[in-house]
């Protein structure tokens, strides 16, 4: 019988074990999630065009952009641009719907400003004087578009 070096019993204990938790609840209260989807849509954001396009996308919001239009925006080719917007998908920044014929694009808002509370969180370590220029530039460039009202 073959020995096993690393049977259960000659384990040492996970942090999540010593600590008397799941795994997913040691992953959660860690951070370490939060970490790999900020570095996750970091990464997704750092290439050229997919900046752009996810700037584009903001700027068309909440309408979206067909997939097409995006194409000619960035005058890119339609696979590139297809390539492009599956790595900002899957790190939550861009969602597609499909209408009829067409798919249409929209930035995954929700996902970036995740992403940017992340980034602040503890930034000042406990000294909110250090970031108060900061959160001040960060306000919006444009007030938010009146919602219309429906008569009733």
């Amino acid at each position: 019988m073959r020995s096993r070096p690393f049977e259960n019993h000659m384990r040492p204990p996970w942090p999540a074990q010593r600590a008397g938790l799941t795994t997913r609840q040691y992953i959660h209260i860690s951070g370490y999630m939060e970490n790999e989807q900020a570095v996750l849509a970091l990464a997704a954001l750092a290439q050229p065009t997919r900046l752009q396009a996810f700037r584009l996308l903001v700027q068309h919001e909440p309408e979206g952009v067909a997939a097409g239009d995006l194409a000619r925006l960035l005058e890119v080719p339609q696979n590139t641009l297809s390539a492009h917007l599956s790595v900002l998908a899957r790190a939550g920044l861009v969602t597609s719907e499909r209408r009829s014929r067409l798919i249409v694009y929209r930035a995954g808002l929700a996902e970036f400003q995740r992403v940017a509370l992340f980034l602040l969180q503890d930034c000042c370590g406990g000294r909110p004087d250090v970031c108060a220029s900061v959160i001040e530039s960060l306000t919006p460039c444009c007030p938010p578009k009146p919602k219309e009202r429906s008569n009733v």
